[in-house]
């Protein structure tokens, strides 16, 4: 998007892991695949041909091939890694400090715009709780963000703790493997399941239609599939609730305990559901090589895991699947004019620019829908942003509330209320605010976001310029 608006624009990617990937080059335990369709998590230009829910070597593959498109490789640096990021008001650009992963190497960058685009979650370690005496268990310790390249698992028994999308997907992967594995999980999941395909991307493809026109149509779709489902989860929750058990059910023998391990006490979509492709998490509970325990930690010993209930599971080795840390801007230090930024204290302008921070976009995706339709949303919202930067012949440009946010109210990032992901609830004093008027928000809607940001008004008085 950017080369296709501006040809002539010089541009630098700079990358602190050593290949392009990010999530998909991290994430290496057995199974590991997407829980978006790929005709929305892909790119718009570039045509998805697989089935909706890809691996991870699938979604490399797909990277790759936009890399090489693009002819990018050129523009990015590896194994590069932003220390702190000043800006200048003086000479009107940003100054990076950049460790290159040559020993103690360090280089300065200047940049005129940053457009962070780094993710949201911590990439060097996953979450794990402090469960008491974990430091007493004598097997292995493992969260999925670290998976050991070299792991043998023949004869083990594992415990997976935690029942979100990784947990779903690894399970799958491990029964073959292990001697049995076990799913711990303090509070269910709502798990949605059904075939890997579309049957209408399989009938255009037997009518011969061509895959851009095939990508465009089940983009569409998804992102109205999506929208209703939204719209049911806050209209009618109890009977989608209802809907999903039952597709729970269906799939797990008579007999199943479904009301106490696949029924949260939460309503759909306040945290993300799961989808199982072709119900394998729960064609391996049926098979009886993995077992599925709702209860809470009271401590861990030498040989596995007592429960609150007075329960305990016997194990070799513990799967922490429970999550990720928080990162805000990539936990890059941003210091303005010399001055620390603290983004917990700045406002958010449509969850891409902040208050009091110059020539900087970050890129915070959706939880609902998939992550790159906001991306590509953000991405025309900061062209149109250079192009109006450049037909004023600014330089830089800040966002500031102006007299009439005098007294509008100021709220945490998310209404936990509405999504309370765990990652959301233990960062969320970290985050950016947002405030009571639509403009100083990070909506979750992208029906309306994808009418809203491409008419962004940049003559609006809470865009202040500098020459």
């Amino acid at each position: 998007m950017l080369r296709r608006r501006f040809p002539q624009m010089r541009f630098l990617i700079l990358e602190a892991m050593e290949s392009f990937g990010g999530t998909w080059l991290i994430h290496k335990y057995p199974g590991a695949r997407s829980d978006s369709d790929l005709y929305t998590f892909g790119y718009e230009f570039k045509p998805w041909q697989g089935h909706p829910i890809a691996s991870r070597k699938q979604i490399l593959d797909y990277l790759g091939s936009v890399i090489d498109d693009a002819q990018l490789t050129p523009h990015i640096r590896y194994r590069h890694r932003i220390e702190s990021a000043s800006w200048s008001g003086a000479s009107q650009a940003w100054t990076l400090d950049v460790a290159t992963g040559q020993g103690d190497e360090v280089i300065a960058v200047e940049a005129g715009f940053l457009w962070m685009c780094q993710g949201y979650y911590r990439h060097s370690a996953g979450f794990t709780p402090a469960w008491p005496g974990l430091d007493k268990f004598k097997g292995r310790v493992i969260h999925p963000q670290n998976w050991p390249d070299t792991l043998d698992l023949t004869g083990k028994r594992v415990t997976v703790i935690g029942s979100g999308a990784t947990a779903a997907t690894l399970i799958p992967a491990l029964v073959d493997e292990c001697a049995h594995v076990t799913m711990l999980q303090r509070t269910p999941t709502y798990f949605a399941t059904g075939r890997n395909g579309d049957a209408l991307a399989d009938e255009l493809r037997r009518l011969g239609i061509e895959e851009a026109w095939i990508h465009e149509i089940m983009r569409r779709k998804m992102v109205r599939d999506r929208a209703e489902l939204i719209e049911r989860a806050r209209t009618y929750p109890e009977e989608l609730k209802r809907q999903l058990i039952a597709g729970v059910r269906a799939c797990l023998p008579e007999g199943f305990d479904v009301d106490k391990h696949f029924t949260p006490p939460y309503k759909p979509l306040q945290q993300r559901v799961a989808f199982v492709p072709d119900g394998d998490l729960f064609k391996a509970f049926s098979s009886g090589r993995a077992s599925v325990v709702t209860d809470h930690i009271e401590a861990i010993d030498e040989a596995g895991i007592l429960l609150q209930s007075g329960e305990r599971i016997d194990c070799d080795v513990i799967v922490s699947a429970t999550g990720f840390d928080l990162s805000v801007m990539g936990e890059i230090p941003f210091f303005v004019d010399g001055v620390a930024v603290d983004f917990s204290r700045a406002v958010s302008y449509r969850g891409i620019m902040f208050t009091g921070v110059p020539n900087m976009a970050w890129v915070y995706g959706y939880g609902r829908y998939s992550w790159t339709l906001r991306a590509e949303l953000v991405g025309q919202f900061v062209c149109n942003l250079l192009d109006h930067l450049r037909a004023r012949q600014a330089s830089s440009v800040t966002v500031t509330t102006g007299p009439e946010d005098t007294d509008m109210p100021l709220h945490p990032w998310v209404d936990t209320d509405d999504m309370n992901a765990g990652y959301l609830l233990r960062g969320l004093d970290r985050l950016p605010r947002r405030g009571g008027k639509p403009e100083w928000q990070h909506s979750q809607d992208y029906l309306y976001e994808r009418e809203v940001l491409p008419s962004v008004d940049f003559s609006d008085p809470r865009f202040s310029y500098r020459a």
